[in-house]
């Protein structure tokens, strides 16, 4: 797998040669500092790409011409990415060995159709176009309570700390989308395009000076633009005394949600000690969460821990019956107590160690993660997958300690169910 990154001026490009795979993959990644009013704006715009364009003018045209480019897949989607919002555009097409020439040549002019030349007339998107878009993000937004683990996290980051943008709700806001104008939208659209980071990268069996050429040809971003904040949130201190919160929904089960902030670790730490102390704690069937709360005193459905690195969070959430919240909040506080006093062993550090080269291993088989590594690489400066693996097999226990006693339990959140009797 060789990779080469070239500065275009207004964007970068990133290749990735390599013959593991039968398709050519392109990412389009647009980026800007999020804002809490524009998040469901920007959801509504990235839904209006997939609807039409001003060549294809119906979901029903694109649909077509994705199937005579050999069943190409153009897909979009939003995410956070500690400050910033992201826009992705994605295109996965066979490659041209397995098709015809110029196949992958006329789908990244198809992916560019889409992004430069939307369905737009007299400085506005079509209102048919977005009246569908609109009711699509209304009904989604409506049932949200529905997933009831998701809303649970939702709650816990609004209790968490609302002043962060990890409070903030990607799937948008109920209340934004009556003001949301066919001319506003192509406004923020036209923001997008001039004013946001963009990184674009290509990964397959590819020919690099031809793909250069051709995403020059095809991506016609001219303005230049600088990063403006950090990615990582704030480094806060965790609250002195815990934060327990509780909201009450109609459902025979009981989520549990909780907020462990870290505080002063090093880019080292994060990325390594950390990444271990996770897994052990909570990371698999053979964690201390999953083994003392699940297995030995069956307080819980499922329970798990994920790092989000850029909010300077470790987040733990189970399933439980109702009756079971105490304990199951005193055996979780007990674990996490046991990680600061080391009291685990050299062989589930080396376990850890093993589900983490395992995960790497799963990186390099799919190219959708391996541009997503690189994306990491290039914006927040983490390592390449050899040398993760080297300066994770060099991590200690007494590291991991280190790390687990900067983690401290801050908020609870507990959607507790309650299933009323029907009528």
């Amino acid at each position: 797998m060789k990779y080469t990154k070239k500065d275009l001026g207004a964007y970068r490009l990133h290749l990735i040669e390599t013959d593991k795979f039968k398709t050519v993959t392109v990412r389009v990644s647009f980026r800007e500092p999020i804002k809490k009013e524009e998040i469901t704006l920007r959801n509504i715009l990235c839904d209006m790409f997939t609807q039409s364009s001003k060549k294809y003018r119906s979901k029903r045209a694109l649909t077509i011409k994705a199937q005579d480019l050999y069943a190409a897949d153009i897909q979009t989607s939003n995410s956070r990415l500690g400050n910033y919002i992201n826009t992705d555009f994605y295109l996965a097409v066979l490659n041209d060995k397995y098709t015809e020439p110029g196949n992958f040549k006329e789908s990244l002019q198809f992916l560019s159709e889409i992004i430069f030349h939307p369905d737009v007339e007299g400085g506005k998107f079509r209102e048919d176009k977005l009246d569908i878009v609109k009711s699509a993000c209304r009904n989604s937004l409506q049932s949200l309570k529905e997933d009831t683990a998701n809303y649970c996290l939702l709650r816990l980051f609004e209790a968490f700390d609302s002043s962060v943008p990890s409070s903030f709700r990607m799937m948008g806001y109920l209340e934004d989308i009556d003001s949301i104008t066919t001319e506003r939208l192509y406004q923020y659209y036209q923001h997008m395009i001039q004013t946001n980071l963009v990184d674009i990268f290509v990964i397959g069996d590819i020919d690099k000076e031809q793909v250069i050429s051709l995403v020059r040809e095809k991506f016609p971003i001219k303005t230049l633009k600088k990063q403006r904040v950090p990615y990582l949130l704030p480094d806060k201190k965790p609250r002195r005394n815990r934060l327990f919160a509780k909201e009450t929904i109609d459902s025979l089960q009981t989520k549990i949600a909780i907020a462990c902030r870290s505080y002063g670790l090093s880019d080292y730490e994060r990325n390594y000690p950390l990444t271990l102390y996770n897994i052990i704690l909570g990371g698999g069937d053979d964690s201390k969460l999953f083994q003392d709360v699940r297995e030995k005193n069956s307080l819980c459905y499922s329970i798990y821990s994920v790092p989000n690195k850029l909010d300077h969070v470790i987040l733990i959430r189970a399933g439980i019956d109702k009756e079971n919240y105490k304990k199951a909040i005193d055996v979780i506080e007990g674990d996490l107590s046991d990680m600061c006093k080391g009291n685990f062993s050299e062989e589930d550090v080396k376990i850890a160690k093993e589900y983490f080269n395992t995960a790497l291993e799963e990186v390099e088989e799919q190219e959708a993660r391996i541009i997503n590594n690189y994306y990491m690489m290039e914006l927040l400066g983490t390592d390449d997958i050899d040398e993760k693996r080297k300066k994770m097999a060099l991590v200690s226990k007494e590291e991991i300690v280190k790390v687990a006693k900067k983690i401290k339990m801050d908020t609870v959140f507990c959607l507790e169910g309650v299933k009323h009797e029907e009528d």
